[in-house]
């Protein structure tokens, strides 16, 4: 892989906002960034479309490319569902000249930037607390009881690792946030 190729990193536990901040990023940077499609094996919610928000998969298929090293990171982030960013995926946007921003999980962001030290930027979007995290993931609709449990006690764990990133934003007001987000963004590129 080019090691002049740039990476933007976008992490958080689930439910601190880093999708939305992913979406100002790209409308703010037509140009410059590229949403990196992640891949998945989990079902496909009603509103997302294959290709466009993840490449759905299934396990058998994900543990094939899995075999064929053709992830940057993959990670088995809930029981039986795994996520990954395909090699491939990057490629298409440098071919591109454009900058892949990945919107990942902390453990798998915390691979792409070991593997890219020089040449990535990432961006833990930190909650303003475990609490505010509950009211958003129970706002959403989509959470039983035990998959709220779940992704608490992963968001716990995932918080312990916000130091290893390059930047930590605190996401207690999403406007102010996303403007933070921004100028980060703009001064790796240099924008």
């Amino acid at each position: 892989m080019p090691f002049e190729n740039k990476i933007i990193i976008i992490t958080a536990p689930s439910g601190a906002g880093k999708t939305s901040i992913t979406k100002h990023l790209l409308k703010m940077f037509p140009d410059q960034l590229a949403f990196s499609i992640s891949a998945a094996t989990r079902e496909r919610r009603a509103y997302e479309k294959d290709g466009e928000d993840y490449y759905f998969m299934s396990v058998d298929e994900f543990k094939k490319k899995i075999q064929g090293n053709e992830f940057v990171e993959w990670e088995m982030v809930y029981e039986g569902k795994y996520y990954g960013t395909l090699k491939n995926e990057m490629h298409r946007i440098w071919k591109q000249g454009k900058t892949p921003l990945l919107d990942i999980d902390v453990q798998g962001a915390l691979h792409v930037q070991q593997q890219h030290p020089e040449h990535s930027l990432s961006i833990f979007i930190d909650p303003p607390s475990v609490d505010e995290l509950k009211r958003r993931l129970n706002s959403r609709g989509t959470e039983s009881p035990e998959s709220l449990t779940t992704r608490l006690s992963k968001a716990s764990y995932e918080l312990t690792f916000k130091d290893q990133f390059n930047k930590v934003v605190v996401n207690d007001d999403l406007n102010r946030t996303c403007k933070e987000a921004e100028e980060i963004v703009r001064r790796f590129l240099g924008a």
